[in-house]
């Protein structure tokens, strides 16, 4: 079971990586750009565009890396705690790298905010393990579970 939380650890870093390289890749792209449109110079031209600011395309990379990991970690662990825990474990990191990296300010009614969303993401992925049921090879838990039968 160790290795499908290991998995869901690294896509959610993937995902936040592949967050914040977007933004940081499309804020030096905006300063190109100037106010234009990236499609003012077509097709052609917006390959180019990328190809500059290749940060963007490594982030779309992250983002596809963080399905195969998180569809992996999905094969053994509850959906209902995986989701909250990708999502909210990637917020967590977005909010940190944003505020002290990227210098965005965030009120303290913000950090509440993010404490209480952590603080509710634990309570939610505290029983994630008696959710599981045995494991079965072909899903039989999940199904009678969904059925009302586990």
């Amino acid at each position: 079971m160790f290795k499908y939380g290991i998995a869901l650890a690294v896509a959610l870093s993937l995902n936040a990586a592949a967050n914040l390289m977007i933004k940081i890749g499309m804020r030096s792209m905006d300063l190109e750009l100037a106010g234009a449109s990236p499609l003012d110079g077509g097709v052609v031209g917006l390959v180019r565009l990328l190809l500059r600011h290749w940060v963007v395309l490594l982030g779309i990379a992250c983002f596809a890396a963080n399905v195969v990991f998180y569809a992996y970690a999905l094969q053994k662990l509850p959906i209902s705690a995986a989701y909250p825990i990708m999502v909210t474990g990637g917020f967590a990191i977005i909010v940190l790298v944003a505020s002290f990296v990227l210098k965005e300010r965030l009120s303290t009614s913000q950090w509440i905010g993010v404490a209480a969303i952590l603080v509710g993401v634990l309570l939610v992925a505290k029983d994630a393990g008696r959710q599981m049921g045995p494991p079965t090879p072909d899903g039989a838990s999940i199904a009678a579970s969904a059925a009302g039968d586990g």
